[in-house]
């Protein structure tokens, strides 16, 4: 079956001499991985290298299968060209990071409109704005939303955050309860938007004990988990 779809890229592979295997998400029909044949080696195709960049958002004509195995892409060309993306160096290592986390969180071969469209315009915003600090934590907090396990915030007040649970309590009932500074810089980012990041002040070393934290939380509740290879550089760039 042949199908025009917006995709953004999470990673690209590459097998052989001269092919990749792009792993992306698309927005009709979820993730898929693609085989893209001779495309390091050719100049003159459809199809270049450079299209595949992790986070690139492209609109692609492809041809899916749907037998689990690797589908092929006819034509592609880039839907919104990122002006600092890949080119600012704390951005291209928060590129990486979160590439690597949507590749390891999100699996499924199904559409989710709401999902892409929430990738789509936080990479847009991303690209368009330089205090960049905090967006990690934040994009992680609300992507936990359309995986299914976005915190109970009805009583934020609470002192302990029960990782298990998902929520905030008055009572330290089990091993899984959190409470300290980590906890409360975790309450500032509930209740904000992307224009409103910059309000939240952390130092590097708050920030790092933040993100290690929703890191935890994510490896409690993503079947599979693994731990972010690029996590290390992503520490190195912003210590």
């Amino acid at each position: 079956m042949v199908v025009a779809t917006k995709a953004i890229v999470f990673s690209a592979i590459k097998y052989s001499e001269a092919d990749l295997i792009s792993n992306c998400y698309t927005e009709v029909a979820g993730v898929k991985s693609y085989l893209l044949r001779n495309i390091l080696k050719s100049k003159r195709g459809k199809l270049k290298s450079s299209y595949f960049q992790p986070l690139t958002q492209l609109e692609l004509i492809a041809e899916h299968k749907n037998k689990g195995t690797l589908e092929y892409i006819k034509e592609a060309k880039v839907f919104y060209p990122y002006q600092t993306l890949h080119t600012d160096i704390l951005k291209t290592g928060l590129v990486m990071f979160l590439s690597e986390m949507l590749k390891n969180c999100i699996r499924e071969e199904e559409p989710n409109h709401e999902l892409y469209t929430f990738l789509e315009q936080s990479f847009q915003w991303l690209d368009q704005n330089d205090e960049v600090a905090n967006f990690h934590i934040f994009f992680l907090l609300q992507l936990s939303q359309y995986l299914g396990f976005y915190p109970d915030a009805s009583n934020i007040e609470d002192e302990y955050f029960n990782i298990m649970e998902g929520n905030f309590q008055s009572k330290n009932t089990s091993n899984y309860c959190l409470e300290g500074v980590q906890i409360e810089n975790f309450k500032l980012f509930f209740g904000i938007n992307p224009s409103t990041l910059n309000t939240v002040k952390l130092s590097k070393k708050e920030r790092q004990n933040l993100l290690e934290f929703i890191l935890s939380y994510y490896s409690f509740h993503v079947q599979g988990y693994q731990k972010p290879k690029s996590l290390a550089v992503l520490m190195q760039l912003f210590s």
